[in-house]
């Protein structure tokens, strides 16, 4: 790793061509302001889960945004840091995965001895003084890890992954430093400078040996985090540290620690010697009120077991923010206040319009300025192949190509990840849902790809949301009413009456999962199961869900599968039956996007054409109309298990089809 060549003292009122004068109008902070001649006012900036976010610019879907990017967070921290006299910077991990810009950076140009990582190097220029690594670090494999960190200026920190395990912490062989202490001056209230040791130390989820298991085994080992912290801070204090910040790259969950657990951040804060906690890893912001009701947790004034702690969001949203007041009493330094906030670079209208709120810092842009225009060619061109057109024109009344590749994709991805754990061996179904699919959005809002070559920015056609890939364990009575409330996208139908109204227009597509690797019907004659958008019982007795089998055999309600899913549905989003967080078995460390360009990059040609796992159940004399895109007409003749015709236009755009039950 390069050395760490910056200046030792922490006053950064300079960044970036910013100039003192320049900053004179921003007011300092209060710690600032009314510091005596023993105190000293710290800020300690973070970022978090960057995952190669540099530019503002969702390369899936190949156009501009304002809601991501260091390069728009770095306009914060220069800002940030004319409001203190004395700050550091660190960053939280999770940054060299996670966009095609890394996946380019791994999959096609690889990392030779002596290349910069684009992240890497806008980290660099942004000018930080350390960073933790994150679970998604170990993704392309310790090689390709160590030779991106081989140009950071600055120290890049894990406590709790081994490549020799000792008696103790203390005594094991790191993959990268554990901690570092660094040696810096501060300027008191009176103006006097003091000298300053800061010890940082970092932490990532002992679950990358079951995440990146191919790329780890047999070379290094993770210990648990509260373990490895408890053994390391004494050291850190022998050694001279005055504060101790813990670069936690784990989310902010139970206050009671159990051995190997993932979300860490509120036991680890406990911990005597620690100073004060950067969090990450969840995607979310701290302090705020997503965490209103955690144990030993001040979600307002953003303390965890009373100690100052922080969130900073993700891909560059938000710039967290720690202040520390700290007091000199002989040789010694002591917190004696601390406040935090997280500063994000953007805010969403009432219209759901998007306002920026910093603009982008050029010379952040012109640093990875080449790497970003090598990364859009890549996105434009094809990765793989279909074999079949994928298209949701007829997404919500038959078994379709768009949904089924999802389906195909994260059912693959699961039963790699359940290996040699406790489900492996239960029956792997999938749940997938049509994201564009008409509706409010009109008729041109449908996923829409060819057949022949499929580009990376194809992918977000076929699923809009960065959600993460989660699997739930549930009963086959659990499956049957995850359907039930699936089939509320219908209205009931009367037998034998022709050109009923199928689409419950309240029913949002997203809602409506099919589920893969088992076969059913739908009877459109029953009511449906469960109100449209609450997810409440109201007809309990319906059964709409009708001749449901797994491999040719009727599901028993006893039965037990594992449901490849996301984190929106596993964690209760539309509020399924056997999908309320409890049932959850693995959370993943990637986006189902990410998982369906992996799928598709290993088969080179998918083949998506959907086999009709679900039917309307026949009705005699019963026909439905519904709308959709006028390109549909083009694949009307080859949508399985349904009897269709076109019916002339409907509103606003639409075509109208009528379905023969």
């Amino acid at each position: 790793m390069a050395s760490q060549t910056r200046t030792p003292n922490l006053n950064r009122r300079k960044f970036l061509g910013g100039t003192i004068a320049g900053a004179s109008l921003i007011a300092l902070h209060p710690f600032s302001a009314r510091a005596a001649g023993s105190q000293a006012h710290l800020r300690i900036m973070e970022t978090t889960d960057l995952h190669v976010h540099v530019f503002p610019y969702d390369y899936y879907s190949d156009r501009p945004i304002d809601t991501v990017g260091l390069a728009r967070t770095a306009a914060h921290i220069a800002n940030v840091r004319a409001e203190a006299t004395n700050s550091m910077l660190v960053d939280n991990g999770d940054f060299l995965q996670g966009n095609p810009m890394g996946d380019y950076i791994a999959y096609e140009r690889g990392m030779k001895e002596g290349d910069m990582h684009p992240v890497i190097t806008a980290m660099n220029a942004v000018g930080f003084d350390a960073s933790a690594l994150g679970n998604h670090e170990f993704n392309y494999g310790l090689d390709f890890l160590m030779k991106s960190l081989a140009g950071a200026n600055f120290p890049v920190l894990s406590a709790n992954v081994v490549k020799e395990m000792g008696a103790t912490p203390t005594q094991d062989v790191t993959l990268v430093k554990p901690y570092t202490i660094l040696k810096r001056e501060v300027v008191d209230g009176a103006g006097a400078t003091h000298a300053i040791n800061v010890g940082l130390i970092g932490f990532v989820p002992p679950q990358i040996m079951n995440w990146d298991r191919r790329h780890l085994e047999g070379k290094v080992q993770a210990r648990d985090i509260v373990e490895t912290a408890r053994a390391y801070v004494p050291q850190m204090k022998e050694e001279g540290a005055d504060i101790i910040i813990a670069l936690s790259h784990s989310g902010i969950g139970s206050a009671n620690h159990t051995d190997g657990m993932e979300n860490a951040s509120v036991p680890l804060a406990a911990i005597d010697g620690i100073d004060a906690i950067m969090t990450g890893h969840s995607h979310l912001d701290f302090p705020g009120p997503r965490y209103e009701g955690f144990a030993a947790v001040d979600h307002v004034n953003g303390t965890i077991h009373g100690k100052p702690a922080v969130m900073g969001g993700f891909w560059g949203s938000h710039l967290g923010v720690i202040d520390l007041m700290i007091e000199r009493a002989g040789n010694e330094w002591k917190v004696v206040a601390g406040s935090s906030e997280v500063r994000p670079i953007s805010k969403r209208n009432e219209d759901r319009s998007i306002t920026a709120l910093v603009q982008s810092d050029q010379m952040v842009l012109d640093a990875v300025a080449k790497d970003h225009e090598e990364t859009l060619a890549y996105v434009r061109r094809a990765v793989g192949k279909t074999s079949a057109p994928l298209h949701s024109y007829f997404a919500l009344v038959a078994d379709d190509p768009s949904v089924q590749i999802v389906s195909i994709a994260q059912k693959w991805y699961i039963e790699e990840m359940l290996k040699g754990t406790v489900h492996e061996g239960l029956p792997i179904l999938s749940a997938a849902a049509p994201f564009k699919a008409g509706g409010r959005g009109g008729p041109e809002y449908y996923t829409d790809v060819p057949a022949g070559d499929v580009a990376i920015k194809n992918v977000a056609d076929l699923y809009l949301y960065p959600n993460t890939a989660r699997a739930v364990r549930v009963t086959g009575a659990q499956v049957k009413d995850w359907l039930e409330r699936s089939a509320g996208m219908f209205n009931q139908v009367e037998p034998g009456k022709a050109d009923q109204v199928l689409l419950n227009p309240n029913f949002p597509s997203y809602n409506f999962d099919v589920i893969d690797g088992v076969q059913y019907q739908i009877d459109l004659s029953q009511p449906a199961k469960f109100e449209d958008r609450s997810g409440e019982v109201v007809n309990p007795d319906a059964n709409r869900i009708v001749n449901l089998t797994f491999n040719g055999q009727p599901v028993k309600p006893t039965d037990e599968f594992i449901i490849a899913t996301n984190n929106y549905r596993a964690g209760g989003g539309g509020n399924f039956p056997g999908a309320d967080g409890s049932t959850t078995v693995f959370e993943a460390p990637d986006t189902n996007r990410d998982v369906i360009v992996r799928y598709i990059v290993e088969q080179g040609t998918i083949n998506p054409s959907a086999d009709a796992n679900w039917t309307f159940a026949p009705l005699e004399g019963t026909t439905v109309l519904f709308d959709t895109g006028p390109k549909a007409a083009e694949y009307a003749d080859s949508v399985p298990g349904v009897n269709m015709e076109a019916a002339g236009e409907g509103p606003d755009g639409f075509a109208r089809f009528r379905i023969q039950l």
